[in-house]
Protein backbone atom coordinates (compact mmCIF):
# COMPACT_ATOMS: atom_id res chain seq x y z
CA UNK A 1 0.00 0.00 0.00
CA UNK A 2 1.49 3.29 -1.12
CA UNK A 3 0.94 6.90 -0.10
CA UNK A 4 1.95 9.73 -2.38
CA UNK A 5 2.31 13.02 -0.51
CA UNK A 6 2.36 16.29 -2.44
CA UNK A 7 2.59 19.65 -0.70
CA UNK A 8 0.08 22.22 -1.97
CA UNK A 9 1.56 25.11 -4.03
CA UNK A 10 4.62 24.69 -1.84
CA UNK A 11 6.69 27.84 -2.46
CA UNK A 12 3.67 30.13 -2.51
CA UNK A 13 2.09 28.45 0.52
CA UNK A 14 5.26 29.01 2.55
CA UNK A 15 5.11 32.70 1.63
CA UNK A 16 1.43 32.93 2.59
CA UNK A 17 2.13 31.21 5.91
CA UNK A 18 5.00 33.57 6.69
CA UNK A 19 2.98 36.62 5.57
CA UNK A 20 -0.58 36.13 6.89
CA UNK A 21 -1.71 39.29 5.10
CA UNK A 22 -1.18 37.43 1.79
CA UNK A 23 -3.46 34.50 2.62
CA UNK A 24 -6.32 34.17 0.19
CA UNK A 25 -4.56 36.49 -2.27
CA UNK A 26 -2.79 35.69 -5.56
CA UNK A 27 0.87 35.18 -4.65
CA UNK A 28 3.38 34.72 -7.48
CA UNK A 29 6.91 33.61 -6.59
CA UNK A 30 9.36 34.90 -9.17
CA UNK A 31 10.67 38.04 -10.82
CA UNK A 32 8.44 41.15 -10.77
CA UNK A 33 6.47 41.80 -13.97
CA UNK A 34 8.36 44.97 -14.85
CA UNK A 35 11.60 43.00 -15.11
CA UNK A 36 12.62 40.25 -17.47
CA UNK A 37 12.09 37.01 -15.56
CA UNK A 38 9.90 33.99 -14.97
CA UNK A 39 7.39 32.60 -12.49
CA UNK A 40 8.79 29.95 -10.16
CA UNK A 41 5.47 29.14 -8.46
CA UNK A 42 1.95 30.45 -8.08
CA UNK A 43 -0.65 30.16 -5.34
CA UNK A 44 -4.01 28.61 -6.16
CA UNK A 45 -5.53 32.08 -6.14
CA UNK A 46 -3.08 33.14 -8.86
CA UNK A 47 -3.61 29.95 -10.84
CA UNK A 48 -7.26 30.88 -11.28
CA UNK A 49 -6.03 33.71 -13.52
CA UNK A 50 -3.98 31.29 -15.62
CA UNK A 51 -0.63 31.95 -13.97
CA UNK A 52 1.70 28.93 -14.07
CA UNK A 53 5.32 28.03 -13.33
CA UNK A 54 7.81 28.83 -16.10
CA UNK A 55 5.57 31.59 -17.47
CA UNK A 56 7.20 34.94 -18.23
CA UNK A 57 6.60 37.33 -15.34
CA UNK A 58 5.36 40.03 -17.70
CA UNK A 59 2.69 37.60 -18.95
CA UNK A 60 1.73 36.70 -15.37
CA UNK A 61 1.41 40.41 -14.59
CA UNK A 62 -1.00 40.89 -17.50
CA UNK A 63 -3.09 37.88 -16.51
CA UNK A 64 -3.15 38.78 -12.81
CA UNK A 65 -2.73 42.57 -12.39
CA UNK A 66 -3.28 42.38 -8.62
CA UNK A 67 -0.83 39.54 -8.13
CA UNK A 68 1.65 39.83 -5.27
CA UNK A 69 5.08 39.12 -6.75
CA UNK A 70 7.61 37.70 -4.29
CA UNK A 71 11.28 36.97 -4.81
CA UNK A 72 11.98 33.25 -4.24
CA UNK A 73 13.70 32.24 -1.00
CA UNK A 74 15.17 28.89 -1.99
CA UNK A 75 17.04 28.35 1.29
CA UNK A 76 13.79 28.78 3.21
CA UNK A 77 11.98 26.29 0.96
CA UNK A 78 14.79 23.73 1.31
CA UNK A 79 14.78 24.03 5.10
CA UNK A 80 11.00 23.70 5.14
CA UNK A 81 11.23 20.63 2.93
CA UNK A 82 13.69 19.03 5.35
CA UNK A 83 11.34 19.62 8.29
CA UNK A 84 8.37 18.15 6.42
CA UNK A 85 10.31 15.08 5.31
CA UNK A 86 11.38 14.45 8.88
CA UNK A 87 7.68 14.32 9.79
CA UNK A 88 7.00 11.94 6.92
CA UNK A 89 9.87 9.67 7.96
CA UNK A 90 8.37 9.55 11.43
CA UNK A 91 5.44 7.69 9.87
CA UNK A 92 7.21 5.79 7.08
CA UNK A 93 10.57 5.06 8.69
CA UNK A 94 13.05 3.78 6.13
CA UNK A 95 10.31 3.16 3.55
CA UNK A 96 10.17 6.73 2.24
CA UNK A 97 11.23 7.84 -1.24
CA UNK A 98 11.58 11.60 -1.48
CA UNK A 99 11.28 12.62 -5.13
CA UNK A 100 11.44 16.42 -4.83
CA UNK A 101 11.41 19.19 -2.23
CA UNK A 102 7.64 18.85 -1.84
CA UNK A 103 6.85 15.29 -2.82
CA UNK A 104 7.39 11.78 -1.42
CA UNK A 105 6.16 8.18 -1.55
CA UNK A 106 5.61 6.07 1.57
CA UNK A 107 5.23 2.30 1.74
CA UNK A 108 2.80 1.79 4.62
CA UNK A 109 1.85 -1.90 4.34
CA UNK A 110 4.01 -2.90 7.37
CA UNK A 111 2.08 -0.42 9.53
CA UNK A 112 -1.33 -1.87 8.67
CA UNK A 113 -3.18 -4.71 10.34
CA UNK A 114 -3.77 -7.80 8.18
CA UNK A 115 -7.12 -7.79 6.39
CA UNK A 116 -9.08 -10.21 4.24
CA UNK A 117 -8.69 -8.12 1.07
CA UNK A 118 -6.50 -5.41 -0.44
CA UNK A 119 -9.46 -3.05 -0.44
CA UNK A 120 -9.95 -3.44 3.30
CA UNK A 121 -6.27 -2.77 3.95
CA UNK A 122 -6.42 0.35 1.80
CA UNK A 123 -9.45 1.64 3.66
CA UNK A 124 -7.67 1.01 6.95
CA UNK A 125 -4.75 3.16 5.71
CA UNK A 126 -6.85 6.31 5.31
CA UNK A 127 -6.72 7.37 9.01
CA UNK A 128 -2.92 7.14 8.89
CA UNK A 129 -2.84 9.40 5.84
CA UNK A 130 -5.08 11.88 7.62
CA UNK A 131 -2.79 11.80 10.64
CA UNK A 132 0.19 12.72 8.45
CA UNK A 133 -1.75 15.62 6.95
CA UNK A 134 -2.85 16.83 10.39
CA UNK A 135 0.70 16.66 11.78
CA UNK A 136 2.11 18.70 8.90
CA UNK A 137 -0.66 21.27 9.32
CA UNK A 138 -0.14 21.51 13.08
CA UNK A 139 3.65 21.56 13.13
CA UNK A 140 4.41 23.41 9.88
CA UNK A 141 1.27 25.44 9.15
CA UNK A 142 0.98 24.00 5.64
CA UNK A 143 -1.41 21.70 3.82
CA UNK A 144 -0.59 18.52 1.92
CA UNK A 145 -2.56 16.29 -0.42
CA UNK A 146 -2.19 12.51 -0.19
CA UNK A 147 -3.16 9.74 -2.57
CA UNK A 148 -3.72 6.27 -1.08
CA UNK A 149 -3.53 3.40 -3.53
CA UNK A 150 -2.18 -0.11 -4.23
CA UNK A 151 0.88 1.18 -6.15
CA UNK A 152 2.99 4.22 -7.08
CA UNK A 153 1.21 4.95 -10.35
CA UNK A 154 -2.22 5.19 -8.78
CA UNK A 155 -1.07 6.96 -5.61
CA UNK A 156 0.60 9.71 -7.67
CA UNK A 157 -2.47 10.23 -9.84
CA UNK A 158 -4.77 10.12 -6.81
CA UNK A 159 -2.82 12.91 -5.10
CA UNK A 160 -3.41 15.19 -8.08
CA UNK A 161 -7.19 14.79 -8.14
CA UNK A 162 -8.46 16.92 -5.29
CA UNK A 163 -5.98 19.65 -4.44
CA UNK A 164 -5.43 21.48 -2.23
CA UNK A 165 -5.69 19.69 1.12
CA UNK A 166 -7.07 16.52 -0.47
CA UNK A 167 -7.10 12.86 0.50
CA UNK A 168 -8.07 10.39 -2.23
CA UNK A 169 -8.39 6.61 -1.91
CA UNK A 170 -8.20 4.33 -4.94
CA UNK A 171 -9.34 0.80 -4.12
CA UNK A 172 -7.70 -2.12 -5.86
CA UNK A 173 -11.05 -3.25 -7.24
CA UNK A 174 -11.72 0.19 -8.76
CA UNK A 175 -8.33 1.02 -10.30
CA UNK A 176 -9.25 0.41 -13.95
CA UNK A 177 -12.50 2.38 -13.63
CA UNK A 178 -10.63 5.20 -11.84
CA UNK A 179 -8.20 5.59 -14.74
CA UNK A 180 -10.65 5.00 -17.58
CA UNK A 181 -11.87 8.57 -18.30
CA UNK A 182 -8.47 10.21 -17.88
CA UNK A 183 -6.19 11.45 -20.64
CA UNK A 184 -3.32 9.09 -21.41
CA UNK A 185 -0.84 11.71 -20.21
CA UNK A 186 -1.51 10.62 -16.62
CA UNK A 187 0.28 7.31 -17.16
CA UNK A 188 3.83 7.18 -15.87
CA UNK A 189 6.27 7.55 -18.74
CA UNK A 190 3.84 9.13 -21.23
CA UNK A 191 5.43 12.46 -22.11
CA UNK A 192 4.40 15.05 -24.65
CA UNK A 193 5.85 13.27 -27.70
CA UNK A 194 4.43 9.87 -26.76
CA UNK A 195 1.04 11.40 -25.99
CA UNK A 196 0.93 13.07 -29.41
CA UNK A 197 1.90 9.83 -31.16
CA UNK A 198 -0.81 7.89 -29.39
CA UNK A 199 -3.41 10.60 -29.98
CA UNK A 200 -2.58 10.49 -33.69
CA UNK A 201 -3.39 6.78 -33.61
CA UNK A 202 -6.75 7.43 -31.95
CA UNK A 203 -5.80 6.82 -28.31
CA UNK A 204 -6.82 9.83 -26.26
CA UNK A 205 -8.03 8.38 -22.96
CA UNK A 206 -6.78 5.59 -20.75
CA UNK A 207 -10.01 3.80 -21.58
CA UNK A 208 -8.98 3.76 -25.25
CA UNK A 209 -5.82 1.87 -24.26
CA UNK A 210 -7.78 -0.47 -21.99
CA UNK A 211 -10.19 -1.41 -24.78
CA UNK A 212 -7.78 -1.89 -27.66
CA UNK A 213 -6.47 -5.16 -29.03
CA UNK A 214 -3.96 -3.33 -31.23
CA UNK A 215 -0.24 -3.73 -30.80
CA UNK A 216 1.07 -0.49 -29.30
CA UNK A 217 4.70 -1.14 -30.15
CA UNK A 218 4.55 0.77 -33.47
CA UNK A 219 3.77 3.89 -31.40
CA UNK A 220 5.78 3.40 -28.17
CA UNK A 221 8.28 0.65 -29.03
CA UNK A 222 8.98 -2.19 -26.64
CA UNK A 223 7.20 -0.30 -23.87
CA UNK A 224 3.81 -1.17 -25.43
CA UNK A 225 2.93 -4.17 -23.19
CA UNK A 226 3.88 -2.25 -20.03
CA UNK A 227 1.75 0.70 -21.15
CA UNK A 228 -1.25 -1.62 -21.45
CA UNK A 229 -0.65 -2.97 -17.95
CA UNK A 230 -0.39 0.52 -16.52
CA UNK A 231 -3.59 1.52 -18.30
CA UNK A 232 -5.32 -1.15 -16.22
CA UNK A 233 -3.73 0.22 -13.03
CA UNK A 234 -0.95 -2.36 -12.73
CA UNK A 235 2.42 -1.09 -11.53
CA UNK A 236 5.04 -3.27 -9.88
CA UNK A 237 7.64 -0.54 -9.28
CA UNK A 238 9.04 -0.62 -5.76
CA UNK A 239 10.13 2.48 -3.89
CA UNK A 240 13.59 3.63 -4.93
CA UNK A 241 15.41 3.75 -1.61
CA UNK A 242 18.91 3.71 -3.09
CA UNK A 243 21.05 6.29 -4.86
CA UNK A 244 18.89 8.02 -7.42
CA UNK A 245 20.06 10.33 -10.20
CA UNK A 246 20.57 13.77 -8.66
CA UNK A 247 21.40 15.81 -11.75
CA UNK A 248 22.15 15.63 -15.48
CA UNK A 249 24.45 17.98 -17.36
CA UNK A 250 26.17 18.58 -20.67
CA UNK A 251 29.23 20.77 -21.31
CA UNK A 252 31.16 21.91 -24.37
CA UNK A 253 34.67 23.35 -24.44
CA UNK A 254 35.18 25.40 -27.59
CA UNK A 255 38.29 25.02 -29.74
CA UNK A 256 38.52 28.81 -29.68
CA UNK A 257 36.97 31.13 -27.12
CA UNK A 258 33.82 32.63 -28.58
CA UNK A 259 31.10 35.16 -27.88
CA UNK A 260 29.35 34.48 -31.19
CA UNK A 261 25.64 34.35 -30.31
CA UNK A 262 24.79 31.98 -33.16
CA UNK A 263 27.47 29.51 -32.04
CA UNK A 264 26.35 29.70 -28.41
CA UNK A 265 22.68 29.30 -29.28
CA UNK A 266 23.41 26.23 -31.40
CA UNK A 267 25.47 24.77 -28.56
CA UNK A 268 22.62 25.29 -26.11
CA UNK A 269 20.08 23.76 -28.52
CA UNK A 270 22.19 20.63 -28.82
CA UNK A 271 22.73 20.43 -25.06
CA UNK A 272 19.01 20.95 -24.36
CA UNK A 273 18.14 18.20 -26.84
CA UNK A 274 20.64 15.85 -25.18
CA UNK A 275 19.30 16.58 -21.68
CA UNK A 276 15.69 16.18 -22.82
CA UNK A 277 16.52 12.79 -24.34
CA UNK A 278 18.25 11.64 -21.15
CA UNK A 279 15.37 12.88 -19.00
CA UNK A 280 12.93 11.02 -21.24
CA UNK A 281 14.95 7.80 -21.11
CA UNK A 282 14.85 7.87 -17.29
CA UNK A 283 11.24 9.14 -17.25
CA UNK A 284 12.26 12.21 -15.28
CA UNK A 285 11.58 15.94 -15.30
CA UNK A 286 13.65 18.74 -13.75
CA UNK A 287 12.70 21.54 -11.39
CA UNK A 288 16.02 23.40 -11.68
CA UNK A 289 17.90 24.56 -14.79
CA UNK A 290 21.52 25.74 -14.55
CA UNK A 291 23.95 27.28 -17.00
CA UNK A 292 27.71 27.21 -16.55
CA UNK A 293 30.26 29.42 -18.28
CA UNK A 294 34.05 29.49 -18.16
CA UNK A 295 36.14 32.36 -19.50
CA UNK A 296 39.65 32.35 -20.99
CA UNK A 297 41.21 33.00 -17.55
CA UNK A 298 39.33 29.91 -16.25
CA UNK A 299 36.95 31.97 -14.15
CA UNK A 300 33.82 29.82 -13.89
CA UNK A 301 30.31 31.04 -13.11
CA UNK A 302 27.01 29.18 -12.69
CA UNK A 303 23.50 30.58 -12.54
CA UNK A 304 20.28 28.68 -12.03
CA UNK A 305 16.55 28.99 -11.67
CA UNK A 306 14.03 26.66 -10.04
CA UNK A 307 10.35 26.29 -10.83
CA UNK A 308 7.64 24.40 -8.99
CA UNK A 309 6.29 22.48 -11.98
CA UNK A 310 9.14 20.40 -13.49
CA UNK A 311 10.30 20.67 -17.08
CA UNK A 312 11.20 17.95 -19.56
CA UNK A 313 11.20 19.19 -23.16
CA UNK A 314 14.16 20.57 -25.10
CA UNK A 315 12.50 23.80 -26.21
CA UNK A 316 11.72 24.93 -22.66
CA UNK A 317 15.18 23.94 -21.38
CA UNK A 318 16.77 25.93 -24.22
CA UNK A 319 14.65 29.00 -23.50
CA UNK A 320 15.55 28.91 -19.81
CA UNK A 321 19.25 28.62 -20.68
CA UNK A 322 19.07 31.64 -23.01
CA UNK A 323 17.20 33.61 -20.38
CA UNK A 324 19.80 32.83 -17.71
CA UNK A 325 22.67 33.92 -19.99
CA UNK A 326 20.90 37.18 -20.82
CA UNK A 327 19.55 37.88 -17.34
CA UNK A 328 23.00 37.61 -15.73
CA UNK A 329 24.95 39.03 -18.69
CA UNK A 330 27.23 36.01 -18.77
CA UNK A 331 28.43 36.54 -22.37
CA UNK A 332 30.16 39.83 -21.65
CA UNK A 333 33.40 38.32 -23.00
CA UNK A 334 34.30 35.22 -25.03
CA UNK A 335 33.56 31.85 -23.45
CA UNK A 336 35.95 28.94 -23.20
CA UNK A 337 33.20 26.57 -21.98
CA UNK A 338 29.41 26.54 -21.97
CA UNK A 339 27.33 24.03 -20.04
CA UNK A 340 23.69 23.29 -19.34
CA UNK A 341 22.44 21.16 -16.46
CA UNK A 342 19.26 20.13 -14.70
CA UNK A 343 18.55 18.97 -11.15
CA UNK A 344 15.64 18.67 -8.76
CA UNK A 345 14.66 15.57 -10.73
CA UNK A 346 11.38 13.79 -10.27
CA UNK A 347 9.38 11.10 -12.01
CA UNK A 348 7.17 12.11 -14.92
CA UNK A 349 3.57 11.05 -14.55
CA UNK A 350 1.74 13.82 -16.39
CA UNK A 351 2.59 15.82 -19.49
CA UNK A 352 4.60 18.91 -18.66
CA UNK A 353 3.42 22.24 -20.02
CA UNK A 354 5.46 24.04 -22.68
CA UNK A 355 5.32 27.70 -21.78
CA UNK A 356 7.08 30.50 -23.67
CA UNK A 357 9.60 32.83 -22.05
CA UNK A 358 8.34 35.84 -23.98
Amino acid sequence: MIFHLDMDAFYASVEQRDHPEWRGKPVIVGAPPERRGVVCAASYEARKFGVRSAMASVTAGRLCPKGIFVRPRMDVYRNESHAIMEIVKGFGGDLVQQVSVDEAYLEVTPRLSPASSHDEMLVSAVPLAQQIKDTIRTQRGLTATIGVAPNKLLAKIASSQFKPDGLTLVRDSEKAAFLRPMGIGVIHGVGRVTEQALAGAGFKTVGDIQDTDRDLRPFVGSWGPELKRMAHGEDNRALDLGDEIKSISSENTFLRDTADRAVLRQCLREQAAELAERLHSHRLAAATVQVKVRYSDFTTLTRQISVEEPLEDAVTLYRFACWLLARHQLVKRPLRLLGLGVSGLREVTVRQLKLPLT
